[in-house]
This record gives structure tokens, sequence and C-alpha cells, in this order.
């Protein structure tokens, strides 16, 4: 005799597990609508204002990316390419969400309103995290592999638990999914019901390891089936299809219908293609004017952090072997005034 699976006590039905068979895509390559079903295209005030936030993320990458080469950061982990991806998370969020960022999304972070420079302070080594988390919601960005996958699951119960309307996005890369937290994290979310959307980014390498030696599953969203959460494969490069399958999840978590996993195929490349010709419909200086010469100046202004900061919210309460290092250094710096 066949028992029917029963969802736990307390938790709601699951959606569907499987991944479509193929990627969702609601534009074409030529910009024309697919007709997929499943998901319908946003209407045109989104999909300006997407268009809008990919051409202000690649002109920040491509200015990030020359600070980086000058020296004045101390890295820049390019997202060029990956613009579809991370501005498509962003706008599906509504203001109350949380997205919890890596280190390769400060297009993302841009997008959801974090100032430029602020969202290079922590590339630069100039102050932490660099901005305030709590001002757009944006958590401190992740360097570590998958550290912030299970940080994301926690707000999201602790939300759930006080009766917040509230949904955590996290960003991930196809290498954090082979990493124990993406796992722990996905577990966790799924016994829990979190409202909590992942959105992996693969584009294609963990570093130099191609996805053929990470993973022999038929694809990352496949990964979602084991823990009992609903996944989807979508096309990383149309930034509608990535909003639209975003927003959906994000509606459904909301909702009480659990954690989704969305897998977007993307690539990462430092050029594009040459069979665009912006300059018949707007000047090339246009998008430069926008915020690249404004983040060079800001960042040609040379900081000037205080020594003591060091010693600053390291303990509630100062040990007395912190206060005799500080007290050291305080007297060193002033011998050599």
């Amino acid at each position: 005799m066949t028992v029917a699976a029963r969802p736990a006590p307390g938790q709601k039905a699951r959606r569907g597990l499987l991944p479509g068979t193929q990627p969702l895509a609601l534009l074409d390559r030529d910009g024309a609508p697919t007709g997929q079903d499943g998901l319908s295209l946003p209407g045109p005030d989104v999909l300006v204002g997407l268009y809008h936030s990919m051409v202000i993320g690649r002109r920040f990458d491509a200015q990030a990316t020359a600070l980086a080469k000058q020296g004045r950061l101390a890295v820049y982990p390019s997202s060029r390419g990956q613009e579809a991806c991370q501005v498509g998370v962003v706008h599906a969020l509504r203001p109350q969400d949380w997205l919890f960022p890596t280190y390769r999304d400060c297009v993302a972070i841009v997008s959801r309103g974090v100032d430029a420079v602020e969202a290079l302070s922590l590339l630069r080594g100039d102050w932490h995290c660099g901005y305030d988390p709590f001002a757009r919601r944006v958590a401190p960005q992740c360097t570590p592999l998958a550290t912030n996958t299970p940080h994301a699951v926690g707000l999201a119960q602790a939300a759930r638990i006080k009766g917040e309307d509230t949904v955590a996005v996290v960003l991930l890369g196809d290498g954090a999914t082979s990493e124990g937290d993406t796992h722990e994290a996905l577990n966790f979310a799924a016994v829990w019901n979190a409202p909590v959307v992942f959105l992996v980014q693969n584009n294609g390498y963990a570093i130099s390891v191609p996805l053929a030696k990470q993973t022999a599953a038929p694809s990352l969203a496949h990964k979602g089936i084991g823990y009992g959460i609903a996944s989807q494969q979508v096309d990383g490069n149309d930034a509608a299809a990535v909003y639209a399958a975003v927003r959906a999840a994000v509606d459904a978590a909301a909702s009480g219908a659990g954690p989704a996993l969305i897998e977007a195929l993307t690539y990462r490349v430092e050029a594009h293609t040459n069979a665009d010709d912006a300059t018949r419909y707007r000047t090339g200086d246009e998008a430069q004017q926008r915020i690249a010469a404004d983040l060079r100046d800001r960042m040609s202004s040379e900081p000037r952090p205080d020594p003591a900061e060091l010693f600053r919210h390291v303990y509630a309460r100062p040990t007395p072997a912190l206060t005799r290092q500080q007290q050291a250094l305080a007297a060193e710096l002033d011998a050599g005034r």
C-alpha cells in the first residue's frame, strides 16, 4: 500500500519542487516576448526601471574596475555580464524585505539605493561593512562563500516568529552551493518553512573550477528537491525573467508558502557584445554623467582613519590586555608626532 506524503503539522503543502525542463525566459535575444507560460512579462514601468538600473550598474562596475586597477581599491570582483541577475532581484524586493549579498554583488547593493562609495568601502578596506545595513535593508557583503545563507534564513525565521511581513532574499554563486553552509541553510529554511528566497547566480565557474567538476546534479535548481524546496531555473541574462521569478517567489514566501530556490544562468565577462551601437539612441557620455564622475571625485578623497577605531566595538567592556594595547599605540603615535 502506498502512503501519500503529507505536510508536517503546521506546514502548508509544498509547491511543485521540480524545475522546468527549460530555463524560464520572457524575452528572446532580440528583446521580443517569448510567450512562455508560467509568469507574465512585467509592465513598461518595471521594464524601463530594470533597463535604467542595468545601465547604471554597468557604468558603476566599469568605474570600480578602473579604480581597482589604479590601486584605489584593494580588490574588486567585477560582475560585468551579471547585471540582469542583480538588478532583477533588487527590483523584485519590497521595501520591507532584506537582501543578503556576496562580494560580487555591488551592482545589486547600489541598485538597492546604497551610496556608491559606501558600497565600495569594504573592498577599499576602510571600515567594516561600509554602509548602514538597516537603512536599505541590505546585509553586509559576504566574502566567505555561503556564510550569508544561514544569516538570511535566521533573519527570515525571526521575522516569521514575530509576525512581520518580511522576506529575505540571499544571493550566492554556483560555487557556494557546494558549501556546507548552503546545505544547512536550505535544510533549516525548508523545515521551518521560512520566508527566504535563494538566488543562485550560476556563471559557470567557482573561481577557476567549472560547474561540471562541482556537481553531477542535472542543474543547481535540482538541489532544492532533496530539501523539499520549490525550485526554478531562469535565464539570468533576462532581467524581466529574473524579476518575475523572484517577485513570484517573494510573494509566495510572504503568504506562507515557504522558501524557494532559483538558479539564474548567467556568465561573468569583461566585455559584453559589439552588436549594439548605443550612440544611435543616446550620447556616449549620458551614463557616465550619472554616477561615474561623482564616484571618482569622492573616491579621490583619502579617508583619515582614527587608529583608536581598532579597539572600539571589540568587546562591550574592554579587557585589560586590550586597554594596554590601546595605550601603547597611543603613546607610540604621540612620540612620532
